[in-house]
């Protein structure tokens, strides 16, 4: 369904807007970092050898098997929720259907998105 001219209007005052004032919103690289499938699985098992350790550390009286044991699983957590850099990333090869437009931005992308489907190609 087609935006009226008002619509149409009112959405490109709203990017003018977020385009002038939050650019650096805008210009953030969201694909830049991602989080790694590994890193995730390897996380949460440091977490739940480390929640061993502690409940090992609290049944046992021992408090260094417990704060070691914490010390894991922070660990454990704090590598499943970190992002990758895109380098680390195992990139996947373009298909030849949809070739690779580096040099433009994310906005100039979806706009010929949005014409290409106003135009019904």
């Amino acid at each position: 369904m087609p935006l009226s001219e008002q619509e149409q209007r009112l959405l490109d005052e709203m990017e003018r807007h977020l385009m002038s004032n939050d650019a650096d919103v805008v210009t953030a690289g969201g694909g830049a970092r991602s989080l790694s499938y590994r890193n995730i699985v390897i996380g949460v098992l440091l977490f739940v050898v480390g929640l061993g350790g502690v409940v090992a550390g609290v049944s046992t009286q021992l408090i260094v098997i417990g704060v070691i044991g914490f010390a894991v699983m922070l660990a454990g957590v704090i590598l499943a929720v970190t992002p990758t850099r895109a380098g680390r990333v195992r990139a996947s090869r373009p298909s030849a259907a949809t070739p690779r437009q580096s040099g433009r931005s994310f906005m100039d992308r979806m706009n010929d998105r949005w014409d290409r489907r106003q135009q019904g190609t």
